[in-house]
């Protein structure tokens, strides 16, 4: 049993942010909330969404794991306004999604969740270091790295007094240099990693420019970033594999 209301912004935040990685997922609809983990298809990236219950306008599920197409579920949630109450409701025996937007009845049919993907284990870890920086922080630096390059370098400098952003591409480097005044907070450690630009940029699409986003890392460390959208949105975590050079 599930059956949920919600607005369509929120609906439509958590689509997205597990979009930036995957077409279709498995949702798990448990009695504290809505909940997604997938993998990308090279297993390189990984993100994580909840939703609490009580960000729900109404919400009662019983336990469930069904299999949803993204794509068309954030079509749905396009065509809506972002103050519209999304009604949600799973019809078991015709495995359909039933939802309803205002006038709009739609029925979505549901993809069997043991032909989906499975998430990875994740093995517990220590992250040498972490960082909170606001989202439009982090644009400014991805974006900056993607005038040059296609990966991106996390590092803490020597000192350990500053987050840096950096990319070296064939002619021409960048920096952006985040001392501990700029950022919200920050536990500083040995940390130097290359990462791919073009899963951080989308990963960064779904990142609000008001979100404080916890950045965890380490020297060829798998980056964590997490951040929770504003106005009881979802939370939202993604993992990356970095680049392993040699030198």
């Amino acid at each position: 049993m599930f059956e949920a209301t919600i607005r369509a912004d929120r609906l439509a935040d958590a689509v997205d942010a597990a979009g930036a990685l995957v077409d279709e997922c498995r949702l798990r609809v448990a009695d504290d909330g809505l909940s997604i983990r997938a993998a990308d298809p090279a297993v390189v990236a990984m993100v994580e969404v909840a939703i609490d219950a009580d960000d729900f306008e109404s919400y009662a599920a019983d336990g469930e794991v069904i299999g949803v197409d993204l794509t068309r579920l954030a079509d749905l949630a396009a065509v809506s306004d972002g103050d519209d109450l999304v009604r949600l409701r799973l019809d078991a025996e015709r495995r359909v999604l039933a939802v309803e937007v205002g006038t709009l009845s739609y029925s979505l049919a549901l993809i069997d969740p043991e032909t989906v993907r499975k998430e990875p284990d994740l093995p517990e870890l220590s992250p040498p270091a972490e960082a909170t920086l606001s989202g439009a922080q982090l644009d400014r630096g991805i974006a900056a790295a993607d005038m040059v390059a296609d990966h991106l370098r996390l590092r803490v400098a020597e000192e350990r007094d500053s987050l840096r952003i950096e990319a070296e591409g064939d002619t021409d480097d960048v920096t952006v240099e985040l001392g501990a005044e700029d950022l919200i907070d920050f536990s500083p450690g040995e940390a130097d990693s290359l990462y791919s630009l073009d899963y951080l940029k989308e990963m960064n699409r779904a990142i609000p420019g008001d979100a404080s986003v916890t950045v965890e890392m380490g020297t060829e460390f798998l980056v964590r970033l997490a951040f929770e959208v504003p106005d009881a949105g979802p939370k939202v975590s993604y993992r990356l594999a970095p680049r392993i050079t040699n030198a």
